[in-house]
């Protein structure tokens, strides 16, 4: 059995190890349990984006007097790309045909004057990066020879070999300097999103992982190990000094992140954290299907086991893929109403071995309308066209009536499309009929900023708070209980520049209960699961509820009425129960799980 000496192997790596450690405290876990896209999102929402301290475009050039200062000088620079011009009387060269230049000799003209290269060219960015914010993080700026910078301008890499230069109407960068730039694009690309991708400012070939990261920095990243030089820079920004912005290149500190994220040419494991792993997970077993509604079904699997770890489950619809989840459970949305469909589900572990799939149940959605079953589901999958811009937004959603969306984005996802709101709002365009019961959302904020909340609007009447912060959340707000026709207002509570990732949004109807059509079956416990000490029962009517656990024991008995829903679970441990809802009519049985 592999086993990974996380913390172990930090204070194993030289004399810069503490300093990582205590760099990446706030994520360990994700750094040995998160793989793909999901890690990159941890590295930038739990650590890059949340430990910097914001240089002025001068002070970066201060700071690169430091940083790019040659190993073992104090007067001399040293320049990226090189320079092949030997005649400058300031700058002496090394036995690897580097070139140096005096530290002062910073100007924007003269021959043998250096000024800052902007690695991730300004005019690429979207929108251009500018002199302040990402046109200034010093992570990206490297010393270089005036000339050689203008002739660089802003041209794309591309694959070459031997010294930089020009190439095929690109830019090679030399063998030297290829992982540099690589791994400089990789932290860009990450701390500052969309407006640096990779796919602007390299010519190759689209990762199969992630279309914006380019293959061929992978292999310049596996194909040129970090220096010291990358190091001592690296270090340099994880200090108290003047002109240190206090966060860290991630893929300087260990280049196979890259490798966790998106895959390629595997890259060097600095930590030695990550065992080689070719053995799969086992197969998930006991799928079976409950909640049903007329969008939407739960899943409940036993968990499959793994010589080092399972990662994630891959959910599959009708042998298509449908979603992921980081549990044995999950809820499938945006199905269609009377519509029998087959699941399965298959394993992942952190080295992207996959299981087969579990044997296929099927399920059969209800019929669309009444009351109980969702009025609405919305997935955002038909929003614009991918937008980096804020602006308003309207679409046809999956049930064929208009939203709009203002001050909002379009390219963010969460497992599939979103819509990202900063100061704005989300709304119906007209009246939905049917009313409404329950809502549910899910939101992640994204970017920099602070937890918070929307307010849910129901014809005007605010109904509730819908928070967010970092993490991925699924929030129900329960009783809302508005009959007839409703319009549907999810408003920014922020006035600064919060941007949160809205998917998954449905409603429950709510049109008038003849006592006699109530199904138990109809009832729901949410949140499920939960890490709470209450939850909320959706029924008007008295229920009787009796918890057993796995092994047929009675550990909870508690009642829900039509004026208070609440039931308290403060006393079960975490686990999986059977509940059962019992009233004059008959009785149910749902699973319930405590985390």
């Amino acid at each position: 059995m592999k086993k990974l000496y996380f913390i172990t192997s930090f204070l194993l790596i030289s004399s810069f190890g503490f300093a990582q450690e205590t760099y990446y405290n706030d994520i360990n876990t994700e750094l040995t349990t998160l793989t793909g896209i999901p890690l990159k999102d941890a590295l930038a929402t739990k650590i890059i984006n949340t430990h910097v301290n914001t240089l002025s475009y001068s002070d970066a050039r201060e700071c690169l007097k430091i940083i790019d200062l040659e190993t073992g000088q104090t007067d001399n620079v040293l320049l990226i790309y090189g320079f092949s011009n030997n005649t400058c009387p300031t700058s002496t060269s090394d036995d690897n045909d580097h070139r140096l230049r005096n530290k002062n000799s910073f100007g924007g003209g003269a021959t043998c004057e250096w000024n800052r290269e902007h690695v991730y060219a300004q005019s690429q960015g979207t929108p251009p990066l500018g002199q302040s914010g990402p046109g200034a993080d010093a992570h990206h700026l490297r010393a270089s020879d005036v000339q050689r910078n203008g002739q660089r301008s802003n041209l794309h890499f591309i694959t070459g070999s031997g010294n930089s230069g020009g190439t095929n109407g690109g830019w090679y960068p030399g063998n030297e300097w290829k992982g540099d730039v690589a791994r400089i694009i990789m932290y860009m690309y990450v701390r500052y999103g969309n407006q640096c991708l990779p796919s602007g400012i390299t010519i190759g070939n689209s990762n199969s992982v992630d279309s914006n990261m380019i293959d061929l920095l992978l292999d310049w990243n596996a194909a040129d190990p970090v220096s010291d030089y990358e190091d001592v820079r690296n270090a340099y920004h994880d200090n108290n000094a003047t002109y240190s912005q206090g966060n860290r290149n991630p893929f300087i500190d260990n280049p196979h992140l890259a490798t966790r994220i998106w895959g390629g040419t595997s890259a060097e494991d600095r930590w030695g954290i990550y065992a080689t792993d070719a053995e799969a997970p086992t197969i998930p077993t006991n799928l079976s299907i409950s909640n049903e509604t007329s969008s939407s079904v739960d899943l409940d699997w036993t968990a499959s086991t793994d010589n080092v770890g399972v990662s994630e489950y891959d959910i599959y619809v009708d042998n298509v893929f449908n979603s992921s989840s980081n549990t044995n459970s999950h809820t499938v949305t945006g199905l269609s109403a009377s519509t029998t469909y087959s699941f399965t589900v298959l394993a992942k572990d952190i080295a992207n071995n996959e299981s087969g799939r579990s044997v296929a149940s099927n399920g059969t959605t209800l019929a669309g309308g009444g009351s109980g079953s969702n009025c609405v589901s919305e997935t955002f999958e038909n929003i614009p066209a991918s937008s980096s811009s804020y602006s308003t937004h309207q679409w046809n959603g999956d049930d064929n009536f208009e939203w709009i969306a203002t001050d909002a984005r379009t390219d963010q996802t969460i497992t599939t499309r979103t819509i990202t709101i900063r100061n704005g709002s989300l709304t119906t365009t007209q009246s939905v009929s049917g009313g409404i019961g329950d809502l549910t959302v899910t939101t992640q904020l994204v970017f920099t900023g602070s937890s918070g909340t929307f307010d849910l609007k129901v014809n005007g009447v605010s109904k509730g708070n819908i928070p967010y912060d970092s993490t991925v959340q699924t929030t129900t707000i329960p009783n809302i209980n508005v009959e007839g026709n409703v319009t549907i207002l999810i408003d920014s509570n922020s006035s600064g520049s919060n941007r949160v990732r809205f998917d998954d949004l449905t409603w429950t109807c709510n049109s008038t209960l003849d006592l006699d059509s109530f199904k138990l079956s109809d009832a729901k416990l949410f949140p499920n699961p939960s890490d709470g000490n209450t939850i909320t029962v959706s029924s008007r009517e008295n229920i009787r509820l009796t918890f057993f656990d796995i092994l047929g024991k009675k550990v909870l008995e508690s009642t829900s009425t039509s004026t208070n829903k609440t039931v308290d679970v403060s006393k079960l441990r975490a686990g999986i129960y059977f509940v059962k809802l019992e009233n004059e009519t008959g009785s149910t049985t749902k699973k319930f799980i405590m985390k």
